[in-house]
């Protein structure tokens, strides 16, 4: 949504991220809904990752609101940030299933260390997210999921993404509410947003039940490369 916004409609990077983000908290809450009733979220897990990415998030917006009161120009650094995590993202979608099976593959010491370390590289995890999210609202989906598979990857695909959505939505509203402080959400534009994107959203799951994942993985990856690398020169 923020590199649609940013590149199509001409929206400031501030914008375009604060009010995506607050976006994201309220059209992913039906989702935490469903996943809590076919109790597939790992509160535990989620509560690990927000104990890091909501202060990194509250931080990073203390970080934005220091330096543009300093004259800096924090909207190139968001823009860098967006372009990075976008075909970070994308290169994430492409080897998502191979990193998995690399995951289960490996019997070696390091990964015993891995799995002992859980909680903490979790917490670490967050902490990195809730900066990355913050300033380009892009990464709480893929690389939150990305991450836990890697961490916990006897739990089930559903599982994972259960607990990587219950652990995005505080982090997109506290980012979301961070960005109102520093006047960064525009409401007429969220509220535009909401009205086209949650019919969209429900007509988008039925037409991507239908489409193979072979084809549909490939095409949400290239989209998201170009328009990472289109930001990057922008």
């Amino acid at each position: 949504m923020t590199p649609i916004l940013v590149l199509g409609f001409g929206i400031t990077p501030s914008i375009a991220v604060g009010t995506d983000l607050l976006y994201a908290a309220i059209t992913k809450a039906n989702g935490v809904f469903f996943h809590h009733r076919n109790k597939t979220i790992d509160w535990k897990v989620a509560g690990l990752m927000a104990a890091g990415s909501i202060p990194s998030s509250i931080l990073s917006v203390i970080f934005i609101e220091k330096i543009r009161a300093k004259g800096f120009d924090y909207e190139s650094i968001m823009m860098a940030t967006l372009s990075f995590m976008l075909i970070i993202t994308a290169l994430i979608i492409i080897i998502k299933n191979r990193l998995l099976v690399w995951v289960h593959s490996q019997k070696n010491g390091a990964m015993t260390l891995m799995l002992r370390c859980r909680p903490y590289l979790t917490i670490s995890s967050g902490i990195a997210l809730g900066f990355l999210v913050t300033i380009s609202s892009v990464g709480a989906g893929a690389i939150g999921s990305a991450i836990l598979f890697m961490l916990y990857p006897s739990k089930k695909p559903t599982a994972i993404v259960g607990t990587d959505l219950a652990h995005a939505i505080p982090l997109t509203a506290i980012a979301g509410t961070g960005h109102l402080h520093l006047g960064t959400v525009d409401f007429d534009l969220l509220l535009g947003l909401l009205a086209g994107g949650v019919p969209a959203i429900y007509l988008g799951s039925i037409i991507g039940k239908k489409l193979p994942d072979t084809l549909l993985r490939p095409i949400i990856a290239l989209i998201l490369f170009l328009m990472g690398i289109k930001l990057a020169f922008y």
